[in-house]
């Protein structure tokens, strides 16, 4: 498949929580989540090379609609909840269109 949709997103974590940030991004890849989904192309989770307390999460789908159908639903929404105990401030993101490149991992 193909992505049509994408977004970045940096999260900063609490001092010190930026590995249970990462371990909690990464159920997103669990069976039943939302980075299974056959809708979603791209789901990286990084973090930064100078501090590990920010995270940065880059994802890309087939559309924006199932992208927000996905992230709508329990599973998705149930790990939303819990990122949020975990940041030291609101997440700064921007959404984009993938023109190209590559995945491997």
């Amino acid at each position: 498949m193909i992505a049509h949709y994408g977004f970045t997103a940096t999260l900063t974590a609490r001092p010190g929580a930026g590995g249970r940030l990462v371990d909690l991004l990464l159920t997103g890849l669990s069976e039943g989540n939302p980075g299974t989904s056959a809708h979603c192309v791209v789901y990286l989770v990084s973090r930064s090379a100078s501090d590990p307390d920010v995270v940065h999460v880059t994802e890309g789908w087939t559309s924006e609609e199932d992208h927000h159908r996905v992230f709508a639903g329990e599973a998705a929404q149930a790990i939303v909840a819990r990122i949020g105990g975990l940041l030291a401030k609101e997440p700064e993101g921007t959404d984009y269109v993938p023109v190209g490149g590559k995945a491997a991992f």
